[in-house]
């Protein structure tokens, strides 16, 4: 388990397992508590949102050794059955975040983990607003909606140490390699504005697969795009120093 100057997380999102996969990502996490603290997964555990892609999804998260805490995206809302798959992943023993938090010990330090699917709009400068058509208006405020919940949720959440877990880019720097056109749709500023009001030690997305691992809020919050594409391999391992540590710190294996 954790020291007193580590915390490590594991981190992927986009695994999108399917039947023809059974049992095979399982054993890409054989040995995890060995190197980390705690399961993160970013969204799109489907691939089409099915009942029976979750239940699969769930067997292979169930019984792991480390906490496992996941959020839903947008593949595992395509056949409207984004409840049942969370009832799924819920009985297997996962944390599904729904626009809320979570704390868990981890040795010494407990971890507050907030966060949800989150939702598109674009960046600042190049972004929807909430004018015009009520389509458009409904669009943005589904996501400032998502993003006061978080906020709200960070605000009120007493741990060690913060991480926001989303499917849905807070920055466009990880997104960097995905077409200009569609970054509307991958995420939104409001997502990492929230986060820079409110605080936390880093976030994790995905969604973004040709996007790019590393950026940062412009209040100096480091982002990793943790995508399974992006990072080409079943997850990566994130530490995070205690607070009377130098940032310099951080790392990554």
């Amino acid at each position: 388990m954790s020291t007193l100057t580590d915390l490590r997380i594991a981190a992927v999102g986009d695994i999108h397992l399917g039947e023809d996969v059974r049992g095979q990502y399982r054993k890409k996490l054989a040995g995890i508590e060995e190197r980390a603290d705690v399961f993160m997964v970013a969204g799109d555990l489907t691939r089409h949102g099915t009942l029976e892609e979750g239940k699969l999804v769930a067997d292979e998260l169930r019984g792991l050794p480390i906490p496992v805490v996941a959020v839903l995206g947008n593949h595992d809302y395509h056949s409207d059955m984004e409840r049942e798959i969370a009832d799924e992943l819920r009985e297997a023993g996962v944390i599904v975040l729904d626009d809320d938090g979570v704390v868990i010990q981890c040795g010494e330090r407990k971890l507050g983990v907030v966060g949800g699917k989150g939702f598109g709009g674009g960046f600042a400068g190049k972004c929807a607003s909430e004018f015009g058509e009520r389509e458009i208006k409904n669009f943005v405020s589904h996501t400032r909606s998502i993003a006061e919940s978080w906020k709200v949720a960070l605000k009120e959440i007493v741990a060690d140490e913060r991480v926001v877990l989303s499917h849905y880019s807070p920055i466009k720097e990880t997104l960097e390699g995905e077409p200009h056109e569609i970054y509307p749709f991958l995420g939104s500023y409001l997502l990492a504005e929230a986060v820079d009001t409110a605080g936390a030690d880093l976030i994790l997305h995905g969604h973004a697969h040709k996007g790019s691992e590393k950026g940062m809020t412009p209040g100096g919050i480091r982002v990793r795009n943790v995508a399974l594409p992006v990072l080409g391999r079943a997850y990566a391992v994130y530490c995070l120093t205690c607070a009377e540590a130098p940032p310099a710190d951080w790392h990554q294996h």
